[in-house]
């Protein structure tokens, strides 16, 4: 009360002019506003900040909440103010603080705390208002919430995925089991081959689940983002049509980054097909890739970079443009703005799910009628350089399957999904091998006891009850040092590597496999 009585006896109510200076200066330079209104919501007195926060030059005579509030805002900003004030006039004292949106288009938050006072000398007075922006904090807030929805879609999307891998890696399998023992004119070929065509389709479907929520197997390739620019010119011609027109801007002496190029080529492919279609008559796409140092990384920290060095991609189209809600949904996945059949819904949730699987950070800001701009940050790598020469030799090496798949030895299957476990047994059998069989890593440890010493080869599924694929090597480690090691898994071998040993040699087989892939493999770990 003593505070706020030499709050007026230090400024004039309408006019905000000065009695008592030194405290006048120091209420103007408080961080939030202060003001004493009376029951109708007339502004008694207030400091400097108050007409700040509410945007305004100066607090005019008469001024009330209404008019201050409601000046260039589509909000009804001051009822739940003045409902407080009714609340305070019929004696309650304990107010709950209120959130409150102004500006034009509601760019702007403020929290208003309104608490009770009454002078002897004026029972006008009826409610001091203290006003704090909170703009950023709203601004984090929705942030935060928007990645925490994204990172539970993403959870859900994986464990989906995971379930129909093992689904598709069944009904693949049999495919390839009726196909080798058909001809291409017996009756029911062809409907098989319908079979294992759409299983593939789902089977990318799942892909782009797991790119998503972040758990696609990718392979780290250090490449310069424009070789694949420039390499993807003619594909890109081709896709956008003759009415689009293709700028490309890339920047001399760009950094490296490490990542998948072909998932990375497909990001591309994507963003400029999307674009493609947002320019029905025509336009101009551009692609622009640019050097980001630590320095131009702290403009981007309210977006959520984390400081450093980056490698930036954007393309830009001049199309139709977005509203803010839909820029807000555009990574999710199934959400799509396109007519029915035109779109999965997929494309940018793995455009997603990929740059933050390789440590970057994907953006869009359009507007309606203006077009749309999408710009990816990967990480600058800055170890070893690798040419990509090199690189394209180790793939088109690795890529190399053996032509004959049979072989010999006795192998101990691991997979506690029965579809699984039995193709890949009647598979494996067909090439020549002894398989043993095991529901779980504890009754593989019990047909390894058993066969001591006589079996040549482990292949385990990683996610099973009781003991997982990991934790049997590791057990399997403690008296088998040599026994090779084979890991069936929907997901990236990186998602467990982790919990091994650091220089654990092990094989990996990516769900859903086909019969020949199962195949080679076993027979590539046997081999070497």
């Amino acid at each position: 009360v003593v505070v706020q009585k030499r709050i007026d006896e230090g400024r004039d109510a309408a006019t905000g002019v000065d009695g008592d200076s030194g405290l006048a200066r120091f209420l103007d330079n408080a961080p939030f506003g202060i003001a004493t209104v009376d029951a109708t919501g007339r502004i008694i007195s207030s400091n400097s900040p108050f007409a700040r926060m509410v945007g305004v030059g100066r607090i005019a005579r008469r001024a009330t909440i209404a008019k201050l509030l409601n000046k260039g805002s589509k909000t009804n900003a001051h009822a739940p103010i003045m409902a407080a004030l009714d609340q305070i006039s019929q004696g309650e004292s304990l107010i709950d603080p209120i959130d409150i949106t102004l500006g034009s288009k509601s760019e702007q938050t403020r929290r208003v705390f309104v608490t009770p006072f009454r002078r002897d000398n004026d029972a006008n007075e009826t409610a001091i208002l203290y006003v704090v922006d909170t703009t950023e904090q709203k601004v984090l807030e929705l942030q935060f919430a928007q990645s925490q929805k994204m990172e539970a879609v993403g959870k859900l999307a994986g464990g989906i995925a995971h379930d129909f891998n093992n689904v598709l890696t069944v009904i693949i399998g049999l495919s390839d089991l009726f196909l080798q023992t058909r001809r291409p004119t017996d009756a029911g070929y062809n409907d098989i081959m319908q079979i294992k065509s759409n299983a593939k389709r789902v089977a990318g479907t799942v892909r782009h689940l797991l790119a998503f929520s972040r758990k696609q197997t990718l392979s780290a390739d250090v490449m310069m983002l424009n070789d694949v620019v420039q390499d993807l010119g003619y594909t890109l011609s081709r896709l956008l049509g003759e009415r689009v027109e293709l700028k490309v801007n890339c920047q001399r002496d760009l950094w490296y980054v490490k990542a998948d190029t072909s998932k990375f080529e497909q990001v591309v492919i994507n963003l400029a097909v999307n674009a493609r279609d947002a320019m029905p008559k025509g336009g101009r796409l551009t692609i622009r890739t640019k050097n980001v140092t630590e320095r131009d990384s702290l403009k981007l920290t309210d977006q959520g970079v984390v400081r450093g060095e980056y490698v930036l991609i954007e393309v830009k189209d001049t199309g139709t443009g977005m509203s803010q809600e839909v820029v807000e949904k555009i990574f999710e996945p199934f959400y799509t703005t396109k007519e029915v059949g035109k779109g999965t819904g997929l494309g940018l949730s793995s455009v997603y799910g990929f740059v933050k699987q390789t440590g970057g950070y994907v953006y869009a800001d359009s507007k309606l009628g203006k077009g749309s701009a999408f710009r990816v940050y990967l990480p600058r790598h800055q170890g070893e350089i690798i040419s990509q020469e090199m690189i394209s030799n180790a793939k088109a090496e690795s890529s190399e399957q053996p032509q004959d798949l049979t072989g010999t030895g006795r192998v101990l299957l691991v997979e506690d999904e029965d579809g699984v476990r039995s193709f890949a047994t009647r598979a494996l059998k067909r090439q020549g091998y002894e398989v043993l069989e095991a529901s779980s890593g504890v009754e593989a440890l019990e047909v390894l006891a058993e066969y001591d010493g006589t079996i040549d080869l482990v292949v385990s599924d990683v996610v099973m009850p009781e003991m997982d694929g990991p934790s049997l090597l590791k057990e399997l480690r403690k008296t088998h040092k040599d026994l090779k090691f084979v890991f069936m898994s929907g997901y990236p071998d990186d998602a467990f590597a982790k919990t091994l040993d650091e220089n654990e040699v092990y094989g990996f087989l990516a769900k859903p496999f086909t019969l020949p892939q199962l195949a080679a493999k076993v027979k590539e770990e046997l081999t070497n």
